[in-house]
């Protein structure tokens, strides 16, 4: 078995949680540029619960831009970075520091939705408050609108962590606005429904935490209350990533004080992939061409097409 850093050389990953945070963080952002820069990574992508993280990666970029890491970011539509709101995506898709630095995702919440409420055996109360896609499949407003935004500046519609049959309704639909990029968060689906996204043209994500310990402690992630996650092993992971085909990505979700910083989370993602048997092409694809294809990564970004009214 190799040490796994060759498989860094070039490679993106896309979901890092190195803002600041309620939990503890191992390193901060600019950290975590300057370990994927010593890397030789590509690029890595900013997720974060409280914020639009665009920001965040706007100013890594513009300090941090000459370390050859392409950073960006975007907005998780949850209550605390002003939940699911046209207004708070559109503003979204133009903050930075000018053409090129706005959110490269839009992504319904990850942890306010139904799927994981029921998950975490919420409050009937905090279940109301929660997004979900009904039995009817009838996508709830705005999100309509929201994927019509991602289809005009060609950006990502991220499904957020939903249920498997949310997630497919999702892509439909997301299929029918004219959206050409879909995230989606499948390491918890069944093979069928992983197939089945792929076939609509979502990319499916899944993440070495998920096979980590740190599934084994209550953590803080939106709101005071702790709640753990359901453990998996590569075992249980690899058939679900063969289910996604060529439509696969893997990622770290690293950042957590628990873990190893996400360059090293993701070196060790790297032999378990390879002790499930994936080849280095394999692993090429879900760390390297899905994601750079997914994001536009080392594209000309679209010019914002809007100024505040102001002038400021």
């Amino acid at each position: 078995m190799s040490d796994g850093m060759r498989h860094l050389k070039g490679a993106i990953d896309v979901h890092v949680h190195t803002c600041p945070h309620i939990n503890g963080r191992r390193i901060n952002l600019c950290e975590s540029v300057r370990q994927a820069a010593t890397a030789g990574m590509r690029a890595i992508g900013l997720m974060d619960n409280f914020q639009n993280s665009s920001g965040y990666a706007a100013l890594a970029m513009a300090e941090l831009g000459h370390l050859g890491v392409e950073v960006f970011g975007g907005l998780i539509m949850q209550p605390t970075a002003g939940g699911i709101s046209y207004e708070a995506a559109r503003n979204a898709v133009d903050y930075g520091y000018g053409p090129g630095t706005g959110a490269r995702f839009l992504s319904l919440p990850t942890h306010h939705t139904r799927a994981v409420a029921l998950s975490e055996q919420r409050s009937p109360a905090y279940l109301e408050t929660t997004f979900c896609v009904p039995a009817n499949g009838r996508i709830p407003e705005p999100v309509p609108a929201i994927m019509e935004l991602c289809a005009e500046r060609d950006i990502v519609f991220d499904c957020g962590h939903v249920a498997g049959e949310e997630a497919v309704a999702l892509a439909l639909e997301a299929g029918r606005r004219g959206v050409t990029r879909l995230r989606t968060h499948c390491g918890g689906y069944d093979a069928a429904t992983i197939a089945e996204i792929a076939a609509l043209g979502g990319y499916c994500e899944f993440s070495f935490f998920a096979l980590t310990h740190a599934t084994q402690v209550g953590l803080t992630h939106a709101d005071p209350e702790k709640h753990r996650i359901a453990g998996q092993t590569i075992q249980d992971l690899a058939p679900r990533i063969h289910a996604a085909g060529d439509r696969a990505i893997v990622s770290s979700d690293a950042g957590i004080v628990l873990l190893a910083p996400p360059v090293e989370s993701f070196r060790q993602f790297m032999l378990l992939l390879e002790s499930a048997g994936f080849d280095d092409a394999a692993i090429r694809r879900m760390t390297t061409h899905n994601p750079a294809a997914l994001f536009r990564i080392g594209a000309a970004q679209p010019t914002p097409g809007r100024t505040s009214d102001n002038g400021h």
